[in-house]
């Protein structure tokens, strides 16, 4: 019996593809908004940040 043969045979568990699709969808579409909305020179410091040499 393969793999594949297991997982049909829970009931229920097709729901878990699409959870997984619409956490990953969502998720990445908060990262977007956030970015877009995100302060300009917030973004530009932290983009400098590694090259900061002020010690």
């Amino acid at each position: 019996m393969k793999f594949i043969n297991y997982l049909e045979s829970i009931s229920g568990i097709a729901i878990y593809p699409m959870t997984s699709l619409f956490i990953f969808f969502g998720f990445f579409t908060l990262l977007i908004v956030y970015l877009i909305k995100a302060d300009k020179q917030h973004i530009k410091d932290l983009k400098n940040l590694p090259f900061d040499n002020e010690k």
